[in-house]
């Protein structure tokens, strides 16, 4: 299962769970809070590391850029979508 099927089901146990869900929103007032993140879901039984959330974010951007405008020079920025925890976080919220 790769970190994107993962984190499909970590939003359907936070949208059932309402404490689960508030305990990974809490996360962003954490000194690390990607690494908070990552013991969260590991307790409740999902394994996701901090390496797996950069890697597939930094992926998934590089595919937007390749696919916009060829992914040349003329490709827009597209700020923020490379952290795939934050943007995990804004679709829970």
């Amino acid at each position: 299962m790769n970190v994107f099927e993962t984190l499909e089901q970590v939003k359907a146990k936070a949208v059932a769970d309402v404490d689960f869900r508030e305990a990974l929103l809490a996360t962003r007032n954490e000194k690390n809070p990607v690494s908070t993140f990552c013991r969260v879901c590991a307790d409740a039984g999902f394994a996701v590391s901090a390496m797996d959330l950069v890697d597939a974010g930094e992926e998934a951007y590089a595919a937007m850029r390749r696919s916009t405008n060829g992914g040349g020079e003329n490709s827009p920025l597209l700020q923020g979508e490379d952290d795939l925890y934050e943007m995990f976080l804004i679709g829970l919220e």
